[in-house]
């Protein structure tokens, strides 16, 4: 069983659904032909059930020119919390890692020609 909260948001949801489409004047008929479903569904979606697919939902903001908000929801870039989270993993120093100096490493190295002017570029 859903939680009071989630109950709560799923109504307000449904309610601006159903005021979005009366704003834009669209009739019951026509709303549901543009979002694939029965006038039940539609009554459904407009009353917050919980059972209704969430691709209804997306087409009816779809239909209503809002779907790129339902895009937006969980963005990592507006995550405030995710951001927050992140800030705190930072370390607090960054330092280097000493290498060892072996005889091997330095064979490695490129002979330097005492002949040079000592000019690099």
């Amino acid at each position: 069983m859903p939680s009071f909260q989630v109950q709560a948001v799923l109504r307000q949801l449904g309610d601006d659904i159903r005021t979005a489409r009366k704003k834009r004047r669209l009739p019951v008929a026509d709303f549901c032909s543009r979002i694939g479903v029965t006038d039940k569904t539609l009554a459904k979606l407009e009353r917050g059930d919980g059972g209704v697919r969430l691709e209804t939902f997306a087409n009816a903001l779809l239909a209503l020119g809002e779907l790129n908000k339902l895009a937006e929801i969980l963005d990592p870039a507006k995550d405030e919390l995710g951001l927050s989270l992140d800030r705190e993993r930072l370390p607090k120093r960054i330092t280097h890692k000493k290498r060892k100096s072996t005889l091997a490493n330095q064979s490695e190295l490129p002979a330097i020609d005492e002949n040079e002017e000592g000019t690099a570029f």
